[in-house]
């Protein structure tokens, strides 16, 4: 099974609102993954794509990748805080406010799913389920309900 990963370091945004989106794609298909971010309404999500087209690209680079794209899924994504830029804002009376302009460091990981595999019985015929061992009672009160009505 392959997997890769690609990080992206000091992105001009904070770690939470990064966590947003990073959230929307976790363990989906990459495909479907880059379709949610193309319809993301937030300004990382470009940022994002690029990490995960990054990260697909790498994969396919690995020894052993299969070649199927479409079998690779965000098996994890996170984003942690990086450094932060410390500004100052003039304020009324002399005063001045401090301004934190935060960075993040995204980090993208896809894996391969493994093949699906079909269990094909003897005779040609799909494996038959067998009973699950513990029935389904019903619950007192829906049980005292149903002997009420069946005595009116």
């Amino acid at each position: 099974m392959i997997e890769a990963h690609a990080t992206a370091r000091y992105v001009r945004t904070s770690a939470q609102k990064a966590g947003l989106v990073l959230d929307l794609i976790r363990g989906k298909d990459v495909n479907q993954a880059l379709a949610t971010l193309t319809f993301a309404r937030k300004s990382v999500a470009a940022d994002v794509a690029k990490l995960l087209r990054s990260a697909i690209a790498n994969a396919q680079q690995k020894d052993g990748f299969g070649g199927d794209v479409d079998r690779l899924f965000v098996s994890a994504c996170y984003a942690n805080q990086g450094p932060s830029q410390k500004r100052v804002r003039p304020a009324p009376m002399g005063r001045a406010f401090r301004v934190l302009k935060r960075t993040a460091h995204l980090t993208v990981r896809v894996s391969e799913r493994p093949e699906k595999v079909v269990a094909v019985s003897g005779a040609g015929e799909p494996a038959k389920r067998r009973p699950r061992t513990g029935a389904v009672k019903k619950s007192a009160p829906a049980a005292k309900r149903a002997s009420k009505k069946a005595k009116e």
